[in-house]
Order: structure tokens, then sequence, then C-alpha cells
């Protein structure tokens, strides 16, 4: 997608603290964080969100999820993190590029949920 800021970060025409990288995703930090650790996870190809995701995106979504434990564990998340995907407007999604969430620090993370 030509205006997608993170297909734009995929082509280096965005800069972006780049963490790890590899020939099909890309991991760099939040540029605004809601922990001291704060990373993304990009598919390199433009998936709008899990609900466009196909039986072809197997492995890729595999990959990122497995990738996950071990960029947090490099980046200092020893002891847990969380991991969102938010999808769709209703679910929060911002930027309309499928990416993963990895947030952590050495403190426990609030609650998700708020029950009223």
């Amino acid at each position: 997608m030509e205006n997608c800021i993170f297909c734009k970060i995929v082509r280096g025409e965005i800069p972006a603290k780049i963490i790890y990288e590899d020939d099909d995703v890309i991991a760099f930090n939040d540029i605004n964080p809601a922990a001291p650790i704060h990373f993304l996870i990009i598919p390199r190809i433009h998936i709008t969100s899990l609900l466009d995701c196909e039986k072809t995106h197997q492995a890729l979504l595999g990959r990122m999820l497995l990738l996950a434990p071990e960029i947090a564990k490099e980046q200092g998340c020893t002891d847990g993190f969380r991991t969102i995907i938010n999808t769709g407007r209703v679910g929060g999604q911002e930027v309309f590029h499928l990416h993963i969430h990895i947030i952590g620090g050495k403190n426990r993370l609030p609650g998700m949920i708020h029950k009223t």
C-alpha cells in the first residue's frame, strides 16, 4: 500500500529504530511507548488486519508469534510481557497494517479490562 506508514518503514522511506528484521518481518520500537519496552512486529507484506489473513499467511503468523518472546527477552523482558493485536476500528487498530505490540518492563503491567 503506497500510503501505509508501516509499508513506508518496510521500504525505508520513514526511519524507525529497527531491532530485528529478516525476509518476512521487521520489529521496531513504538514511537509512543506505553511501557519501558514497547515494540512492534510487522510483516513485510501488507496485510490490513487479522480479519484479512488467509490460510496462506499461517506460516507468517506463526513466525511473528514465535519471534515475540525471542525479541522480548533480548530487549529485557525476562519476566513476562504483554502481546496485543488490535483488529479493526472497533478493536482499537489505528494503523491498518497487521502488527503485534509487545509491551513490558520491570514492573507488572496494569490490567487491561476494567470491570464496571
